[in-house]
């Protein structure tokens, strides 16, 4: 007797997706995912560029935006050149450049520790700086170069210190989060130490500089940081096609061959000194290294390190900070580090409140 047949399916499913089918579509991820940066950082160079313009047209003189463009490639009046090349393109080039240090930095820490509020800012790597310029201007009386190396030695010192009270076989970002902050707290304590010291020219002198700012920025503050980026940059770059990895934790990182613990010093000791060079250039400008990263990511819309986008918001952020510090906040002129800390507190404020009410210790 014939047995029946069992009712085939119209459309038979396969069991699992074909390892091509699941290739491509990772190709078309990444695909998507590099067209995507690419967009956010062309559009953030053109604002930066329009930022750009706008810094060196707009000022006490008003030049009319030809004239900035003749003054750049060369061939401008003798007035229109000197203000643009001598007075205005210094300070705004200081500016891009603290800001790409600062945004890159911010970015590297976050990443690499895996915590929003592993900031230099916040974890005290500025606080060291800023304790040893000031220590500078207001025991010893030094200015300059002086003052701008002894903040490069002091973020070094403060890293090399809160690395140190961190480790337990190894660095966890919570860790060294709370490390840090301590070693902030007890660092800002030296620098109001020094400033009670010190007579009030001198004190003074050492609050605008602890606020931040770009005034009176000529091309001896942009030439070496210039040169400094040249170096740190590249070493950035080498060590960030580590961070990926680092970012699986250190047992999968090690699993899959990586050398976790050269690979991050590296990436730390690259962000230290970013902060220091920047730091020495401008002083410690506020919360740029703690939004750029943040605010970059989310133009980005996925969780990436996001470097090169991190380092064009960071230079945005402070040179359209101080374009509203210089022009639209009355007649008086502010430091750049006034209007950071303005926008940057209150991000602070709203993490820490979004970690609370998650159960999350940051």
């Amino acid at each position: 007797m014939p047995t029946k047949r069992e009712p085939v399916p119209a459309n038979p499913q396969p069991e699992a997706a074909s390892p091509h089918a699941a290739l491509r579509a990772v190709r078309r991820s990444r695909r998507a995912h590099t067209r995507r940066t690419l967009t956010v950082s062309l559009g953030l160079l053109a604002a930066l560029a329009a930022a750009l313009c706008c810094s060196l047209a707009y000022g006490d003189l008003t030049l009319p935006l030809s004239d900035v463009l003749a003054a750049l490639a060369g061939g401008g009046t003798g007035g229109a050149d000197f203000i643009v090349l001598e007075l205005r393109l210094p300070r705004a080039l200081t500016g891009i450049l603290v800001g790409v240090a600062f945004g890159l930095s911010g970015a590297v820490f976050q990443t690499l520790l895996r915590n929003p509020l592993a900031s230099p800012d916040v974890i005290g790597v500025s606080a060291g700086a800023s304790a040893a310029a000031v220590a500078a201007i207001a025991l010893f009386g030094l200015g300059g170069a002086a003052v701008s190396a002894s903040a490069l030695a002091g973020a070094v010192l403060a890293a090399a210190l809160i690395h140190l009270l961190a480790w337990r076989r190894g660095v966890t970002g919570y860790r060294l989060v709370l490390v840090g902050v301590g070693v902030s707290a007890v660092l800002m304590s030296v620098v109001s130490y020094a400033m009670t010291l010190s007579e009030t020219v001198v004190a003074e002198q050492a609050k605008v500089w602890l606020t931040g700012s770009l005034n009176g920025r000529n091309w001896s503050h942009a030439v070496p940081l210039l040169v400094a980026l040249a170096v740190l940059l590249p070493l950035t770059a080498a060590g960030s096609r580590a961070l990926k990895v680092l970012q699986l934790g250190d047992d999968t990182a090690t699993g899959l061959g990586a050398r976790t613990e050269r690979a991050r010093a590296l990436l730390l000791l690259c962000a230290v000194a970013l902060v220091g060079v920047a730091t020495a250039a401008a002083g410690p400008v506020g919360f740029v290294a703690f939004v750029a990263g943040p605010l970059a990511r989310g133009l980005l819309r996925r969780d990436d390190p996001a470097l090169v986008p991190s380092a064009l918001t960071g230079a945005l952020i402070v040179l359209a900070s101080d374009f509203v510090a210089q022009h639209l906040l009355g007649s008086q002129q502010f430091p750049v580090g006034v209007v950071t800390s303005v926008v940057g507190a209150p991000y602070l404020l709203w993490l820490l409140a979004r970690s609370n009410r998650g159960g999350r210790g940051g």
